[in-house]
């Protein structure tokens, strides 16, 4: 188990991290969700003992990191895949750690098995593809057989094989009542592999809970409309709060009105409606929902006189 209290790390000028409180529970994937620079890689460099807090505690298993006597048999990180000796094998690597902490040979043999490095475990790390590094860097945090495992984008870089490997792996360790913290930008593979999301902007949490509850809770209803008259109802139903995105000919998705409402103000208009279906909300538009006023920027696309795409980026404004 991960336990926060008042945790926070500032940088100078910059707080990186301001007073987070959490727990990670055992038996449980939890995810760590937010935008770039909200605080994530901060927080797990502060739970493995990398940066020193400046206010507040965070312990593992009821301890610090630093004061585990046999760290890597009760936590298992990776935080950076490339922190790796790039002339030794990915075998070689492994014994050097396993040594540290008198992890037999047999362990090292596991672990390559495990993260599918067979076939390049005699290589030099230097000359690995980025999911293989990824593979590496994943097999040295299981090396110790963790009570803890704290992966911070395990799946960038890997193919969707090893994108499904992972989350098999995480969910099993889980279910072994293992503590399962991890960030990762795809929604879609959070929302498959999570129990519980924690997310983070400009250094605060914002949401603490389990992943349905957390879609459940986005303000965002949307309906897809077919409609001959797209145009028409477009313009009929746009207001505040209201956005209407027209994709395919004949097709609309409504957000901030639900099904009813865009059927009354068809059946005002005299406008002929052949399809209303309410869209279930995802994790990436609670997601959205959550941190649209924690991005150090916002992007908004522009159609350009040659049907191109020009990206406009302003930075975003503090408390709104």
């Amino acid at each position: 188990m991960i336990e926060a209290t008042g945790l926070s790390k500032v940088y100078g000028s910059k707080t990186a991290v301001d007073g987070v409180s959490f727990t990670v529970k055992a038996g449980q994937v939890t995810g760590f969700l937010g935008p770039n620079g909200a605080g994530k890689s901060t927080t797990m460099r502060m739970i493995m003992g990398l940066d020193r807090p400046t206010s507040g505690t965070v312990t593992v298993n009821g301890l610090h990191y630093a004061d585990h006597k046999a760290p890597l048999h009760q936590v298992g990180a990776l935080l950076d895949a490339k922190a790796v000796h790039t002339s030794r094998s990915a075998y070689n690597h492994l014994r050097a750690m396993a040594a540290t902490h008198n992890i037999p040979t047999s362990r090292v043999h596991e672990v390559i098995e495990m993260t599918g490095l067979e076939a390049v475990a005699r290589k030099k790390a230097g000359g690995f593809s980025l999911g293989m590094g990824q593979r590496l860097g994943i097999a040295n945090a299981l090396l110790g057989d963790p009570q803890t495992l704290i992966l911070d984008e395990p799946v960038n870089g890997l193919d969707p094989e090893g994108v499904l490997w992972v989350r098999n792996l995480v969910r099993y360790l889980a279910g072994q009542g293992k503590t399962v913290f991890l960030s990762s930008h795809l929604m879609s593979e959070m929302a498959q592999t999570a129990d519980h999301l924690i997310v983070i902007g400009r250094g605060k949490i914002i949401a603490d809970a389990p992943v349905q509850d957390i879609i459940a809770g986005t303000r965002q209803v949307k309906t897809l409309v077919r409609t001959s008259a797209a145009t028409q109802l477009s313009a009929l139903l746009s207001g505040d709060g209201v956005t209407v995105d027209q994709g395919q000919p004949e097709t609309l998705e409504v957000t901030g009105l639900d099904a009813r409402q865009i059927a009354q103000v068809a059946l005002d208009n005299r406008v002929l409606v052949y399809e209303l279906t309410p869209q279930q909300s995802s994790l990436e538009d609670a997601y959205f929902d959550l941190t649209k006023d924690e991005v150090e920027y916002h992007s908004h696309l522009t159609g350009g006189p040659s049907g191109e795409f020009a990206r406009e980026t302003a930075p975003a404004t503090a408390g709104k």
